[in-house]
């Protein structure tokens, strides 16, 4: 058995190995609809998990005679089996581990809600501290037993808990791809007609835009299609000052943004400016870092839930694809590969002509080409970048690559640029 084992330690060899008793493993799904602290956990494994605690339960009640009247309806799955089930997992956490365990966010406590299938549901958010992905990743279950287990559990390990990583101090709870995706669609802003000015009291040039009172009207308009997510609009969002009163104050902003402001926990230090903006997913970072330093833990878990929830939903509203004719090629290219041709050419007739050595002809090359790629890929993001603005004042459509890669949700300049522009040196 030795062979087996490999080293004695406490991970090593009880926590880490797949024989310890109380512990089950099964694929990973997506949980979008579950709060922070939960987890899925299939009935049937659940039933195995705590079948002790569930005889024990039967037997105080009374309901059933022997330990072996109370296996038999275990093994039958009889109603009251399920609300005992219930009632023995209400509030106590299970740890959920993924392999390889890298750092001590791999293991990390959940509450299980009961669900039906086979797979475990993990929360989306926690999937970067574990480094999982939904393409058949496997984690392990484990029950913590004595009151200390279950203590430590809720106290130290439980998900909420570990909003930080180890390694920088940085939020580790921050959203990714679709998320992202979702909140970069919200924040961003369109010019929908040609913009009309006024002055202000002052005699300043003033934009003329709709105003809006509170949320309550904004969400109106947005229900009758007055605005979308996209028009910039006045409106006054409720700000909190240093004594925690609330008042109404005026900002030039979009329909989005402004949901995106609601799941703001109400703090002075927390202003509506911060996500006021067009956010990627490294300004979403900073907006919970910033949350998580000024209000604390609690508002943090409920901000990143809500902007979870709030991103998911509006990636999918949005309906966001793209195809082969999004990929831009510049029509300058052809004259560049040709110059950088014509360069390679004459460094080649140099080196015949012995004015340089292999090495600096090899150099010279590389450098060229490398500078024709460059060029290419730049005017190739300009081109896709762009937005320009119709007779009528309607701006374009953003790209959709564009805004993958620029939202930081997935695809990098890098690969639009192999694609697009061109695929370079290898």
């Amino acid at each position: 058995t030795d062979m087996i084992k490999g080293k004695q330690g406490r991970f090593r060899q009880n926590l880490l190995g797949k024989r310890v008793d109380y512990s089950g493993r099964s694929v990973i799904v997506t949980g979008p609809e579950l709060k922070l602290h939960q987890c899925g956990l299939p009935k049937k494994m659940a039933l195995e998990l705590f079948k002790p605690f569930i005889y024990a339960r039967l037997d105080a009640k009374g309901l059933s005679m022997t330990l072996k009247q109370a296996k038999k309806w275990v093994e039958k799955e009889r109603k009251e089996v399920w609300d005992i089930l219930d009632e023995v997992i209400r509030e106590h956490p299970v740890l959920l581990n993924r392999a390889p365990t890298l750092h001590r966010l791999g293991i990390q406590a959940f509450e299980p809600v009961l669900i039906e299938g086979k797979a475990i549901q993990l929360h989306p958010l926690v999937c970067a501290a574990f480094n999982a992905d939904f393409d058949g990743d496997q984690m392990a279950v484990h029950v913590p037993l004595s009151l200390e287990a279950q203590l430590e559990a809720r106290v130290l390990m439980m998900s909420t808990n570990n909003i930080l990583s180890p390694a920088n101090g940085k939020p580790i709870i921050v959203p990714s791809q679709d998320m992202v995706l979702g909140l970069y669609y919200l924040s961003m802003e369109r010019q929908e007609k040609t913009p009309e000015f006024a002055e202000d009291s002052d005699g300043n040039q003033v934009e003329k835009l709709q105003m809006f009172s509170d949320m309550a009207e904004v969400h109106q308009a947005l229900e009758t299609k007055q605005v979308s997510l996209h028009t910039k609009i006045l409106a006054r969002v409720p700000q909190a000052d240093e004594d925690g009163n609330i008042a109404m104050k005026r900002f030039e902003t979009t329909a989005g943004r402004m949901l995106i402001g609601e799941c703001l926990p109400k703090n002075h230090k927390v202003p509506f400016d911060i996500v006021n903006r067009l956010l990627t997913k490294k300004d979403i970072a900073d907006v919970i870092d910033e949350v998580y330093r000024h209000t604390g833990q609690k508002d943090t878990v409920l901000f990143a839930d809500a902007i979870m929830s709030l991103g998911f939903r509006h990636a999918f509203k949005a309906g966001i694809s793209f195809g082969k004719d999004d990929m831009i090629i510049p029509e300058e290219k052809e004259g560049m590969v040709e110059t950088t041709k014509a360069l390679v050419a004459d460094y080649e007739q140099q080196y015949q002509d012995g004015l340089i050595t292999q090495q600096e002809k090899y150099n010279k090359v590389i450098d060229a080409w490398s500078q024709c790629g460059d060029r290419v890929a730049d005017t190739m993001m300009e081109k896709i970048k762009a937005r320009p603005i119709g007779d009528d004042g309607v701006q374009a459509e953003i790209n959709s690559i564009y805004m993958m890669a620029h939202s930081g949700a997935r695809g990098s300049p890098a690969q639009m640029k192999q694609l697009a522009g061109m695929r370079g040196l290898m």
